[in-house]
Formats: C-alpha cells, sequence, structure tokens
C-alpha cells in the first residue's frame, strides 16, 4: 500500500481509531471539539452497537460506534460514504433506540431520557434540507416553527459534511478544524502536520500508521480498503452514466425542440397563404390545437 496512515473512511480505520476502547481518548478529544465546549466528556463507555427491536422479526440497527458518557449521555457516531435516499429516515429511525432502551420496566419510572445524539459524518455534500446551508457542520433539534426557539434539546442530530471542509493546515485555528483536516486528509499524509501537536494525535498517528499492524490488522485492514474501493466506483460509475445520459437526454430533448420549431414556421407560413388547417395538420404534423396556437 502506497500510503502511510490508514483511511478514517473505511469500516477498520474508523473503528480502530474511534471505537475500541484502547484508543477511547481519540473518541473524547473528537467529541468535546465538536461540541465547542458545550460538552465536557470525561469518560465514555462503548455499549452493544447491534441494536435488535422489539420484536423477533423487527429491523435491527448496527451503529459504528455506539457509546455514553458519565452523564449517561447517549452517543451514536457514523461514517458514512453513501448518499441514501431516505437517509435522514435511517438517522431518525437509528436514535429511536437508545431513547427505547431508558425505559425502565414497572410503574415507577417517569419517563425522564437522558439526551440522545447522532451524529453522521458524511463523505458527501448532502444536499437533501441543507441546500441553502453554508457551512460543513449541521446541528438540527425539534424546533417551535413560529418562535424558532428549540422545543426538545434532549434529542440532537448533528451531520458533517466532510467534502465541504477546505481549510489548509495554515488556517487551522480549533481542536474541531484540527479533527476535521484529519478526517479528510490522513490517508495522504506522509508526516504528521506541525499543526497537529496535541498529545491526542501523537496516540492517533500512532494508531494510524499502517506498517506498525500485524498481520492480521493489515489482511482486515486491506478487505475494508477494498469495499471502501468497491463502493466510491460504483458511485463514480453512475455518476458518469447519469452524466452521458444526460448529455444524451438533452441532445434528444434540443433535437425535438429545433423540430417542432421548424413545424411550427411551416404551419405559420401555410396559414398566412390561407391553407385549410387539415392540410397544414397533414404536412407538418401538428395538432389543431397546436396550429390554432400559432394564430
Amino acid at each position: 500500500m502506497a500510503e502511510k496512515y490508514i483511511n478514517p473512511h473505511t469500516d477498520f480505520g474508523f473503528k480502530r481509531l474511534f471505537g475500541s476502547e484502547f484508543n477511547k481518548e481519540l473518541l473524547i478529544s473528537f467529541l468535546n471539539a465538536m461540541f465547542h465546549g458545550e460538552q465536557n466528556v470525561q469518560d465514555v463507555t462503548y455499549l452493544n452497537s447491534e441494536q435488535l427491536g422489539d420484536r423477533v422479526d423487527a429491523r435491527r440497527a448496527i451503529f459504528d460506534v455506539y457509546c455514553e458518557n458519565d452523564k449517561g449521555e447517549k452517543f451514536i457516531v457514523e461514517m458514512q460514504n453513501v448518499y441514501q435516499e431516505f437517509f435522514k429516515d435511517r438517522t431518525i429511525y437509528y436514535s429511536t433506540f437508545p431513547i427505547r432502551e431508558q425505559a425502565q420496566r414497572g410503574g415507577d419510572w417517569d419517563f425522564h431520557l437522558n439526551p440522545v445524539y447522532t451524529i453522521g459524518l458524511l463523505n458527501f455534500n448532502f444536499a437533501d434540507g441543507l441546500e441553502n446551508a453554508k457551512r460543513w457542520h449541521h446541528e438540527v433539534k425539534l424546533m417551535e416553527v413560529d418562535t424558532h426557539e428549540v422545543f426538545y434539546d434532549k434529542l440532537t442530530y448533528i451531520y458533517v459534511e466532510i467534502p465541504k471542509f477546505d481549510k489548509k493546515e495554515s488556517e487551522l485555528e480549533s481542536m474541531y478544524d484540527k479533527w476535521m483536516y484529519v478526517l479528510k486528509n490522513l490517508s495522504n499524509l506522509m508526516q504528521r502536520p506541525a499543526a497537529l501537536q496535541e498529545r491526542v494525535f501523537t496516540r492517533l498517528f500512532e494508531q494510524a500508521e499502517i506498517s506498525k499492524f500485524d498481520k492480521q490488522e493489515l489482511k482486515l485492514y486491506e478487505d475494508s480498503v477494498n469495499a471502501y474501493r468497491d463502493i466510491v466506483n460504483a458511485i463514480r460509475t453512475a455518476e458518469k452514466k447519469k452524466y452521458a445520459e444526460g448529455r444524451a437526454e438533452g441532445r434528444a430533448e434540443g433535437r425535438a425542440e429545433g423540430e417542432k420549431k421548424a413545424k411550427g414556421k411551416i404551419a405559420a407560413n401555410l396559414l398566412a397563404l390561407g391553407v385549410p388547417i387539415e392540410t397544414i395538420m397533414q404536412a407538418s404534423g401538428l395538432s389543431e390545437e397546436e396550429i390554432k396556437n400559432i394564430q
């Protein structure tokens, strides 16, 4: 492999950095950076990432990372490489699992819930509902429509559009900037950037260096990279096909529009000469209504 450091967009790479008890300080640092001081996560406990439904035949959910902090607040963190038509629905559905699991058996539960945060790290531009948003970080809560005030602050959806982050190393200011730079560029780096001198990044680059993997880790990572590349290639192929079909459709529409205009000119000239509409219909291929609209 030409890369020195792992690609965090791969399943293996993401879970190695953020889904491992051994490396949980990386996840803690990232969460605190992302919340800009609104969260002060001291510790996290990793929870079962496979969630089952209420019934045997119910659909399950498998999270990339599922944890709770020392205050009992739940965090789902997902790396998403491919846009799905109902991606927003999926994130809403995922958030129901940590909500429901807080229900207590018996009649003494007062319905008190701890906050739930669903975080989507997106390796694509998420246009659906965010077309007018200028930033790459989007925080969504339940809101009262008239006042625009937060109605319920215990359910939060955070969408981070990685491709939109375009800061260079010299422009990195906050810890969040630095983490975003890592998420976007790690697999393209050949050395640790000078701007990333915090101790947590020492840990990150140690764990991300491919040459330090044992044979089993290297095999798992290679399989994960191949799966990731298959996804990327499938997306590019679909985009090329869509582009080609769009050009062909555009050319066909252009020809059809040109032919219609030519027929309209013929019909207009015949009308000016007093030719009966029935005859013009035969000559031009236009309908009676289309010819009358020319008049």
